[in-house]
């Protein structure tokens, strides 16, 4: 009976799913979440000595393994996806910006308990452990929201995106993309500051939000979306090896020239190959999403999918210091028995994970009352909401960056509460 009792369920999840579900859409972004979190936890060095929390990065310790984050830099698909259900759910006539907050509402109310929790922690921390434990954790704490942040910027463009009707203009599109991220890296690289190519958050991005809206009206085809792949691929390859670029695709708090903060050209082909690489898999992946246990796996995970990536930080921080409670910690990477003590975190951190799942992921769904109030607006009303939810994101992406910690880190948590709610006002409450 426990063997057949989940499998039964999981035809009946099956048969109740709608026919025209794209579940490769699901599987991309369920599997992307799945390599980020446990990337993240193998990545992470942390412990806990007479000077506090010590937080590092084993990229940092052990540049030689920086090739494999062509890999694991999976946070292409997660755009690609959330480009493609956006088209899915545009309806041309609809208001633009209650559009926008509408899906920003459903993104946000996880958020909020996210960041409440935080708060009230580093309080906590500041008194037991002392201030720069505080701002080490603050730091980390909110450094994944750059993601959220970013996502809700390039999400207002989606209905702009829906007005493509052809191949060779989503390939116009993506390549000015591509060159304007080439330009922001010249000004970037020639004045020597980071802040120079800050645009290039959006125009890097919005390369897999494009593709992932074409996919959705079918405007690529799978043998053109390969060969375009395997170009992109070719580009970046050689631009690591002959241009200005460094290998990692992700931060390693060594690097000279960051590829994701801001983003560059090579993440750009990143982002091109990648996302093509998906449209060209998307059948294959599709018709094995129909098998009734992985579609329902699938679908669980997608359900609680903001569960997985907001707080898999702290199932990885209650794993990695109940390790350092018993004298196994994974932080000397030179250290006898090191590789061992990071498998076992992996394994302590899937089971804290699943746990934390199970107990957190019915928040998302959990309606808040007020901010989750059908939203109606038109005119000028839905177009400040939306102005509103792309400058929320903005801030979310400073708090991502400069840490809940210090004056402008509450400053920005203040900022992108203020505007959410400050949107959600210019929308009435449907009766």
């Amino acid at each position: 009976m426990p063997l057949t009792t989940p499998v039964s369920r999981a035809e009946k999840f099956a048969a109740d799913t709608p026919p025209d579900r794209d579940r490769a859409i699901d599987v991309a972004r369920l599997g992307a979440l799945v390599v980020v979190i446990f990337g993240h936890c193998a990545l992470l060095l942390a412990t806990i000595d007479t000077g506090g929390v010590r937080i590092g990065n084993i990229l940092g310790e052990i540049p030689t393994l920086t090739p494999i984050t062509w890999v694991v830099q999976v946070m292409p698909l997660f755009f690609l996806a959330g480009g493609a259900a956006g088209a899915y759910g545009w309806h041309t006539g609809r208001a633009w910006g209650s559009w926008l907050f509408t899906r920003a509402q459903r993104l946000c109310r996880p958020v909020f308990w996210y960041l409440a929790v935080w708060s009230a922690a580093l309080f906590v921390v500041g008194l037991t452990l002392g201030a720069e434990s505080a701002a080490d954790l603050g730091r980390e704490s909110v450094a994944l929201l750059w993601f959220l942040g970013v996502y809700l910027v390039v999400l207002a463009f989606v209905p702009l995106l829906t007005r493509l009707d052809s191949g060779r203009a989503t390939a116009a599109v993506v390549a000015g993309l591509i060159a304007a991220a080439a330009l922001n890296d010249t000004i970037r690289i020639a004045t020597g500051t980071a802040m120079a190519g800050v645009a290039n958050f959006v125009v890097v991005w919005l390369i897999p939000v494009v593709i992932g809206v074409a996919y959705a009206r079918r405007l690529i085809g799978r043998r053109t979306a390969l060969a375009v792949a395997v170009g992109a691929l070719a580009a970046q390859i050689t631009l690591a090896m002959v241009g200005p670029y460094e290998v990692s695709l992700v931060v390693t708090g060594t690097e000279q020239l960051s590829n994701v903060s801001p983003p560059t050209l090579l993440l750009a082909l990143h982002c091109t190959w990648m996302s093509c690489a998906f449209v060209a898999a998307a059948g294959a992946i599709a018709r094995w999403a129909q098998r009734p246990r992985v579609w329902y796996a699938v679908a669980v995970g997608n359900g609680g999918a903001m569960t997985l990536y907001l707080w898999h930080i702290v199932a990885i921080a209650i794993a990695a210091f109940s390790l350092h409670a018993v004298g196994l910690d994974a932080y000397d990477v030179d250290a006898a028995g090191f590789w061992g003590r990071l498998a076992l975190r992996a394994a302590v951190f899937a089971v804290v994970m699943f746990a934390m799942f199970r107990l957190l992921s019915p928040l998302e769904h959990r309606r808040l009352p007020w901010w989750d109030a059908p939203a109606s607006g038109t005119g000028a009303r839905s177009a400040a909401a939306g102005v509103l939810v792309i400058a929320a994101g903005v801030a979310l992406l400073l708090l991502a960056k400069n840490g809940l910690t210090g004056p402008t880190g509450w400053t920005m948590l203040g900022c992108f509460v203020g505007t959410a709610a400050t949107a959600r006002i210019c929308l009435r409450a449907k009766a």
